[in-house]
């Protein structure tokens, strides 16, 4: 029998080949509504189809597992992700839980080890008192140690005096001599913080593709670029598609190109090929650090509007480069004045190499957070993806959270989820991991409870912006990826349910239903208060993670 992390139905020829026949499930799929069993051959989808037609066909060739009731659909891909970054929030010290600057503190006193202490996830809007720690209590905290703890978006942090000097940070924009370091200073600490040996950066990597494995991600988007590691931390993530048993990892560089000719140099200089120069590339910061560019006053801090990092000359520049190239940019976008930058860019880019050049190198933003209907409609002219992250909105949107704390009345159109859709703008999702965890049935179920009930979409629509929108995306050159139809790749993900159903956003009908009438595909109930449990992930016929109850 195919033990846990062997090959799920890798392609062999003649009497070696490998078949696995899954029955007695629920199969999502479009060439079947109602299908309840799978044959996987090699590394491809080769059957779908009801029971009664499996048991006709299965034979002793075949590696049969028996679903027990349990759901397989394609695999989840996260549009945006950071390998080294998740890897260090698994393994470093959590701090998602405290509560105070007090606690923080003590989180530190107690870690263990030598070295850099690096944390992650403090968020200071769900403390009692906001007040972070001053630069002399982390100093006794950490007993002289250096250290670097990255707020919960990682646009800002708190850092050590001996991590400081050894950064440099003293001279450096956003170093106001606290603890708190934000803009340039938090770029130079962060990529301090981050200078450790190949075989750490490896084993940190690899502990990030094993926690999406095990929820079920058949690709994530890996978002690197300057301010947040070199090519070598680049070129280690690309190299995990090599073996195959790992999530297959789709690579962008977000570094500036001012000319075609600029572009080329910067991709052959990467060690690597990348999808395109996207991504993190910024044009301004986040909200929780007030570095989000907008154009009012953030609504708790009178006289701040945000850092705006590139110019509209800048990033047209940028977009004509690579729309000549064909290749893809992106930026990263959330407030108001910066999405009103890349949008004049586009116009400025457009002018020069013409619209349907612009539309026909897709494009894309990551998070776009603060858009209102016309700018949506002109992300909808050029074709532009937009990349967003359901979490932020289930973290941060409901009433007093950190969305009404920075932006007030604004609040209420952030992530404009159904907007998008309605105007036709191609939208995928994602975690941003760390910011938010590799839980994609919460990111769905997010999608389903958005804080404004009118941005609310079908678990349908989410579905599909969390899978095969992936693909679309980052541009794939197979168009079958994220489908379950003969022929297709075969990536998908097994689930322990409760119940399957249809459900939709709209309070105006049914929102839960279990009518084979309406012949869609069924999926999870969210509003069971947990998560399905992950069985099985398969990318392409090779198993990647396997519960030990599978095959029981």
């Amino acid at each position: 029998m195919n033990q846990p992390g062997a090959p799920a139905g890798q392609h062999h020829t003649g009497a070696d080949r490998k078949v696995t026949m899954y029955r007695n499930g629920s199969i999502y799929t479009a060439a079947d509504p109602f299908a309840t069993a799978m044959v996987v051959d090699g590394d491809t989808v080769a059957w779908v189809g009801s029971e009664q037609a499996a048991t006709s066909i299965a034979d002793s060739s075949m590696e049969i597992i028996d679903l027990r009731g349990a759901l397989l659909a394609p695999g989840f891909v996260d549009s945006h992700a950071h390998l080294t970054e998740t890897g260090l929030a698994l393994s470093g010290l959590d701090l998602g839980g405290v509560r105070s600057a007090r606690e923080l503190l003590d989180a530190v006193a107690g870690a263990g080890g030598s070295g850099t202490i690096i944390g992650h996830g403090w968020d200071e809007t769900a403390w009692n008192d906001p007040s972070l720690p001053t630069l002399d209590e982390l100093d006794r905290a950490s007993g002289g140690r250096q250290v670097y703890l990255s707020r919960i978006d990682v646009h800002s942090a708190l850092v050590s005096s001996s991590l400081a000097a050894a950064a440099g940070l003293r001279n450096l924009d956003g170093f106001g001599g606290d603890a708190r370091v934000i803009r340039g200073a938090h770029t130079a600490a962060r990529l301090a913080a981050r200078r450790f040996p190949e075989a750490q950066r490896r084993a940190l990597q690899e502990r990030a593709l094993k926690e999406a494995a095990s929820n079920g991600y058949v690709a994530m988007a890996e978002m690197s670029a300057p301010h947040i590691c070199g090519p070598e931390d680049l070129q280690l993530s690309a190299s995990w598609n090599e073996d195959g048993i790992s999530p297959e990892i789709l690579p962008y560089w977000g570094e500036l190109a001012s000319s075609a000719e600029h572009a080329e140099s910067i991709l052959a200089g990467l060690g690597t090929k990348v999808l395109g120069l996207a991504g993190d590339l910024n044009v301004d910061g986040s909200l929780g650090s007030r570095t989000a560019a907008l154009l009012e006053d953030y609504s708790d801090a009178p006289g701040n509007r945000g850092s705006l990092y590139l110019s509209v000359d800048e990033a047209a520049r940028h977009l004509v480069a690579t729309s000549q190239l064909g290749i893809q940019a992106g930026f990263h976008v959330i407030g108001d004045a910066g999405l009103a930058a890349v949008l004049e860019a586009l116009d400025v880019a457009a002018a020069e190499v013409g619209e349907q050049r612009i539309r026909a190198a897709g494009h894309r933003l990551e998070h776009v957070e603060l858009a209102d209907q016309s700018a949506i409609d002109k992300l909808a002219k050029y074709s532009m993806t937009v990349s967003v992250q359901p979490g932020f909105d289930a973290a941060w949107g409901a009433t007093g959270g950190l969305y009404e704390q920075r932006l007030g009345g604004r609040s209420k159109a952030m992530n404009p989820f159904a907007s998008f859709y309605a105007s036709g703008v191609p939208i995928a999702f994602g975690s941003d991991s760390p910011v938010t965890p590799l839980r994609p049935w919460s990111s769905v179920r997010a999608c389903l409870e958005h804080s404004n009930p009118d941005q609310r979409i079908s678990a349908r629509a989410a579905f599909l912006g969390h899978t095969r929108a992936g693909w679309r995306a980052a541009k794939h050159r197979n168009p079958l990826m994220g489908q379950l139809v003969p022929g297709a790749p075969a990536s998908f993900a097994v689930w322990e349910v409760e119940e399957l159903m249809v459900q939709v956003a709209d309070s105006r009908v049914q929102s839960w239903s279990t009518d084979p009438r309406a012949r869609t595909p069924l999926l999870p109930a969210l509003d069971t208060g947990s998560d399905p449990r992950c069985l099985q992930t398969v990318r392409e016929g090779r198993e990647l993670f396997a519960h030990e109850s599978l095959r029981v």
